[in-house]
């Protein structure tokens, strides 16, 4: 990291399952990695398992739950979902689009971020079928 940046790990949020921070500022933007709806205790909100093993994710459960650990890293610096600017979306399965843009638009509408939504194959846990990552503009306050 250079002098004009920060890498932060957020309290509260689950621990990067690498060597990565949570959300990098650099001036006045702020580059939050891709975030899933894994909590601190490392279950995922949205996703179930019978005792037989058989699965159940919901991905507007995993969409809203994304969004909200997003929205709570940028309070982390001071920011807040207006301030994002673009946001990476990752599904790994293009038939969960419906339910993932139906959630999203609890949050975002047409004067919000730009936006790019891509299939994967899959990610990094198999209860995850969404992650997100997202730029925001968030000036920072010169003291003074």
């Amino acid at each position: 990291m250079t002098q004009s940046s920060q890498a932060r790990l957020v309290q509260g949020k689950a621990t990067p399952r690498g060597r990565f921070p949570h959300v990098v500022r650099a001036g006045d933007f702020l580059f939050v990695s891709g975030t899933s709806s894994r909590r601190p205790d490392n279950t995922f909100i949205g996703a179930s398992s019978d005792a037989f093993g058989t699965t159940t994710v919901d991905i507007r459960q995993q969409t809203r739950a994304v969004i909200e650990n997003i929205r709570d890293i940028l309070q982390a610096e001071g920011a807040d979902l207006a301030n994002v600017v673009e946001i990476t979306t990752f599904l790994v399965n293009m038939n969960d689009f419906g339910g993932y843009n139906e959630t999203y638009a609890e949050y975002f509408d047409e004067g919000g971020p730009t936006r790019t939504t891509v299939a994967v194959h899959q990610l990094p846990h198999p209860l995850l079928v969404i992650e997100i990552k997202a730029i925001a503009y968030a000036p920072q306050v010169k003291a003074g």
